[in-house]
């Protein structure tokens, strides 16, 4: 645990390698910038650090580390802030704009009787993705700047540059292999009439997805036409569907058009087909199978032209097993299947969206919210999004409207420690952060060790280490695969 760390190791080899302003590398060497806002600073305790792997900067004030952070917005970097000299809460406003900088880790370089300070602690637990005492001895230090510019990575996206938002399929928001995955699914299946089922959790966008097969299809131009089986009482559905002539039933007192032929040249959306009422699945099945209609109270077939896309949370394969929903539908339904991703599996897909959330609500308020504080993005990355995307929007938008501060904070999008149970100490914290960031970056490598650990800033024996310290799937593979080599 680097906390609680004195030591005068740092200062050993401080004459090794003299710190000089670097441009940014092309060798593989990592951003470290070094802030002592107080005062000169101590930077030459850092100099060992360069044959390690850094390259390091120094910024005399909170203006010049956003102008270097700026300077490489695609680039992430490890952010060390020396508060010996002292730091009080009127410094976070000119803080505030380099610490919600997206491509930033902060660590924060501490005496040990400022923890005591109110205002140092506030800006370590809101800010910083961890802290030390200075001077420490140079491993430990290297270890948490490693981390922190790990979890910057992360924010920046999997290869270090920033990530473009969309995926491109209109209103995709999403970098991460699982949506673009979706999307090449989305980009085959538009270019036929084929029926697509779509399957995914609630919340996830199955009806976005649904629009943008039907934008980049043949169908583009004539309507498309949604409706939610689950929403629709059951005695209601085959009006719904199929539409009614004047008189079929009392109060019926003109012809309306169902959603089928609502939707004649385009594409119909059967959000939650799984909810559809077994009368209504026979019916729906004739229409597949002959093209036709029968509005309720009519006598001639009709024919229409559609094409069917369905979602369902449900697991229609259980549902036929069970009987609850017919087996010739489900096959007729699910010729092409696709499945959208559940936001717990898009990784740095969350910084994205929440992103996008909090510029697109920000707008709803006058008090110019900066961003997301640190401990904000490691409390999204953290949740488990039980409602997905739809969860995530609702939070940011709360947020916006409760917040008390320029950056939003865990407590405002209420997914901190106290949402999700006891508190946890910065060794549990720190290893539940590392076990994400080791997650995410073997799901974006597709298991992939070697491209994982340079993703992560760190070698392949250091990644199989961490992973058998946390007990990890796979840990003990990685290892024989290390002692092999």
């Amino acid at each position: 645990m680097a906390n609680g760390i004195r030591s005068d190791l740092g200062y050993r080899h401080a004459v090794a390698a003299p710190l000089r302003a670097a441009a940014p590398r092309s060798d593989g060497a990592r951003e470290l910038l070094y802030l002592s806002p107080g005062g000169a600073g101590r930077m030459h305790a850092l100099a060992p650090l360069q044959n390690l792997g850094w390259t390091l900067r120094r910024a005399h004030d909170a203006r010049a580390a956003l102008r270097q952070l700026q300077s490489s917005p695609r680039l992430p970097h490890a952010v060390l802030i020396d508060l010996r000299e002292g730091f009080e809460a009127r410094d976070l406003d000119d803080l505030g704009p380099a610490l919600a900088a997206h491509n930033a880790g902060w660590i924060a370089g501490v005496a040990a009787a400022q923890l005591e300070h109110e205002p140092t602690r506030r800006l370590i637990r809101d800010y910083c993705y961890d802290y030390v005492t200075l001077p420490c001895p140079e491993a430990v230090l290297h270890t948490v700047i490693g981390h922190a510019y790990g979890m910057a990575a992360l924010a920046c996206g999997a290869d270090g540059h920033a990530a473009l938002g969309e995926a491109g399929l209109d209103g995709m928001v999403g970098e991460s292999e699982p949506i673009r995955a979706l999307c090449r699914g989305l980009h085959k299946a538009a270019g036929t009439d084929a029926p697509v089922f779509i399957a995914g959790e609630t919340g996830t966008g199955k009806e976005l997805a649904a629009m943008a097969v039907h934008r980049h299809s043949h169908r583009a131009r004539q309507p498309f036409v949604a409706i939610n089986c689950g929403a629709v009482p059951h005695n209601l559905m085959q009006s719904e569907l199929f539409g009614f002539e004047r008189g079929a039933f009392p109060g019926a007192q003109q012809r309306k058009l169902g959603r089928i032929e609502m939707a004649h040249g385009g594409t119909l959306f059967l959000d939650e087909i799984g909810d559809l009422p077994l009368d209504s699945q026979a019916s729906l099945l004739r229409f597949l199978q002959q093209g036709t209609i029968e509005r309720l109270g009519g006598h001639e077939p009709i024919p229409v032209d559609v094409r069917i896309v369905s979602a369902t949370r449900h697991d229609l394969d259980h549902a036929v097993a069970e009987g609850t929903f017919r087996a010739d539908l489900y096959h007729r339904l699910c010729v092409l299947r696709l499945r959208q991703p559940p936001l717990r599996e898009r990784g740095g897909d969350i910084d994205l969206l929440a992103d996008h959330a909090l510029q697109r609500y920000a707008q709803e308020t006058s008090r110019g919210l900066k961003g997301f504080s640190p401990c904000a993005r490691l409390a999204l990355h953290r949740h488990d999004w039980p409602g997905n995307v739809r969860e995530l929007i609702n939070r940011v938008r709360q947020a916006v409207v409760m917040a008390e501060g320029r950056y939003l904070t865990a407590a405002d999008l209420h997914i901190g420690d106290a949402a999700i149970g006891a508190p946890m100490t910065l060794d549990e914290a720190r290893d539940a952060a590392t076990r994400e960031a080791i997650e995410r970056a073997l799901q974006r490598n597709r298991g992939r060790l070697g491209e994982s650990a340079r993703e992560l800033g760190v070698s392949r024996v250091t990644l199989y280490r961490l992973m058998q310290r946390l007990g990890m799937r796979g840990s003990e593979e990685a290892l024989d695969e290390a002692a092999s080599a």
